[in-house]
């Protein structure tokens, strides 16, 4: 799509949401996003961000669930305020001022760590629990059914890393991690820092999760080094992790490589543009292979299964 493409999408937009009708659209800065098309709107010294859906997420994306997470989150102090949300997914939300998209670059500064870490917690333990809970192999199997209806082969290495996946899945399903309301999905660019204050945004993948994916997740999308994962792990509980803790943050660590790979392969099938979807599948694929397949990898499944 061009440029005008997506305008037009937003004028579209704005038309439905009474707050913002007469605002002018032509100075609205495009954001960031993979799957939506994301503008702030400044409107009578307000500003907000507008999101529009992208095409066919409805497939996969719950949006009256999202609705409720992205709520409950805001009420946590975690989200930003929520302004509007209709039920194709269709959201506005306030604009946090003198914030800073964060990236795995800025992330190299351990206060920030530091604060994400203390985010999330916040997010897990004052967050009403959200309508739906995470369940990740579950997802793993939906994306592969996805896959396989439309005929698409599998991530390249796939095969190779069914075995791991397997016996990772074996050592994850063998203990029971009471559930709470998480992310599921923080890309370092979901957070957005103001040096004081942090905010978690974009909540269509949330859901009830075992603590320890929202940790692995971000460890694995910032590209965290054995510090930073201390320092997140540390700021999170407030003191040292235990083994099995640490051991289940580095299994999500490699099936979140594994769970967007395959996302990211549906991705490629349906036609979306943003990026090389197959390349993003096939190297994510092999990032977690790479973790997998280290000599540190047995020990941590193994503190995981000593519970």
């Amino acid at each position: 799509m061009s440029e005008s493409d997506f305008r037009r999408l937003l004028s579209e937009a704005v038309g439905r949401i009474d707050f913002l009708q007469g605002a002018d659209t032509s100075n609205a800065v495009r954001l960031g996003g993979l799957t939506n098309i994301n503008y702030r709107v400044d409107h009578k010294g307000e500003s907000f961000v507008v999101r529009i859906p992208g095409a066919k997420t409805g497939e996969y994306i719950n949006r009256q669930d999202e609705e409720f997470a992205a709520l409950s989150a805001a009420a946590a102090g975690v989200n930003t305020e929520v302004a509007f949300f209709a039920v194709d997914g269709l959201m506005v939300t306030r604009f946090a001022v003198n914030s800073t998209t964060m990236n795995p670059s800025r992330f190299k500064d351990h206060g920030a760590v530091a604060r994400a870490g203390r985010l999330i917690r916040q997010l897990h333990q004052n967050a009403e629990p959200f309508k739906t809970d995470f369940k990740l192999f579950p997802v793993i199997d939906d994306y592969k059914s996805n896959l396989e209806r439309k005929g698409s082969p599998m991530p390249a290495r796939y095969q190779e890393a069914g075995p791991l996946v397997a016996a990772t899945r074996e050592a994850l399903s063998s203990v029971v991690v009471p559930l709470v309301p998480s992310h599921c999905d923080p890309l370092c660019e979901n957070f957005l820092d103001t040096g004081d204050k942090m905010f978690l945004i974009d909540f269509e993948y949330a859901g009830n999760a075992d603590p320890m994916w929202d940790l692995g997740d971000l460890s694995v999308e910032g590209g965290f080094d054995f510090e930073q994962d201390q320092t997140l792990l540390e700021s999170y509980f407030g003191g040292a992790p235990n083994a099995a803790d640490v051991g289940r943050m580095v299994a999500y660590k490699a099936m979140c490589d594994v769970l967007w790979s395959l996302w990211g392969k549906v991705q490629d099938v349906d036609g979306n543009q943003v990026e090389d979807f197959a390349r993003y599948a096939d190297n994510r694929l092999s990032r977690a292979l790479n973790l997998m397949q280290d000599s540190a990898y047995k020990s941590h499944l193994a503190a995981i299964n000593a519970v």
